[in-house]
């Protein structure tokens, strides 16, 4: 079967290639997914898992991406909960073979059910993205009604559901980004919009909940913005300054089937609405990562047609 492969780590997004790799196999409790659309994170090939197994030997040649939308292909060993031929969309492990592939073996717990008038395109958009805003903003920040929430990368990928989610629970949200960012996080749901590149982080004020998937001297400026109790939450690296008075948590997601599913049924419904910014095929995967424009959005790769 075909996937992108990875094997030299110090060639970066060079050394990914379009391969012929052998089928996978499915170990206790997994499940081999026949993959239609598939998500990535640009910065994975940064991560150890994309090298090592869990034991921390080389794995390589390797299959990024861990977002998948498809239908399941065969069942392992003692693997229930889901049927041969049911559409599925979820995460992959870290540290095994990815969903830039044909096929991938994944944990069975690690998937949910896709309804049948759900596309896989935009399922693909929705396990990483959505379960870290929600996981950030609702298990480690305890957002609540009534409460004040900053979002930055309000127009990106794990910033714009993180806005919808915030909206919809009640919370005030001020999003941040590039101007080119200001209609799509307004549209969105955010009550403001912060320029970060000509706007004045700190006219902000105090908030209840920071979110920040950028790191750096953003997180650095970000703490003095939580206010008395607040917490500052962030996907970007592990937290090295504190708020005054509040917590701060760094954190990297984790599957939940359960909340897969509530994704899903959202997006049905037309209270969530991922932002895809590119569909490109599994051939052209490797320049996806190192696009030559910038795209709102998440860039989604679409292995097999409908």
């Amino acid at each position: 079967m075909q996937a992108i492969t990875v094997q030299d780590r110090d060639a970066g997004v060079g050394g990914l290639a379009l391969s012929e790799v052998p089928y996978p196999r499915a170990a206790e409790n997994d499940v081999i997914v026949e993959v239609h659309a598939a998500g990535f994170t640009p910065g994975e090939l940064g991560w150890p898992g994309t090298w090592t197994d869990r034991a921390g030997r080389d794995r390589t040649p390797s299959v990024p991406g861990h977002e998948l939308s498809g239908v399941v292909a065969e069942l392992g060993y003692g693997t229930t909960g889901l049927t041969v031929g049911q559409r599925v969309f979820g995460l992959t492990d870290w540290s095994r073979n990815g969903s830039l592939a044909q096929y991938t073996a994944v944990e069975a717990r690690n998937l949910a059910p896709l309804p049948a008038d759900v596309d896989h395109v935009m399922a693909a958009a929705l396990p990483i993205s959505g379960l870290t805003a929600w996981q950030a903003l609702f298990d480690h920040a305890r957002l609540v009604t009534g409460q004040s929430v900053l979002i930055h990368g309000a127009a990106g990928g794990v910033g714009s559901i993180a806005v919808q989610l915030a909206r919809e629970a009640g919370a005030r949200v001020i999003g941040t980004g590039r101007a080119g960012d200001r209609d799509t996080a307004l549209g969105l749901g955010a009550d403001a919009f912060v320029d970060l590149q000509a706007g004045k982080l700190e006219d902000i004020g105090e908030v209840d909940v920071v979110f920040d998937v950028i790191g750096g001297e953003i997180f650095e400026r970000s703490t003095a913005l939580v206010r008395p109790g607040g917490t500052l939450v962030t996907i970007a690296e592990p937290v090295a300054v504190h708020p005054r008075d509040g917590r701060a948590v760094f954190f990297v997601v984790e599957p939940d089937r359960v909340r897969l599913a509530d994704l899903a049924q959202r997006l049905r419904d037309g209270r969530l609405k991922p932002i895809v910014g590119a569909v490109r095929p599994l051939a052209e995967a490797a320049s996806a990562f190192t696009p030559d424009k910038r795209t709102p959005g998440k860039t989604i790769i679409r292995v097999t047609q409908d």
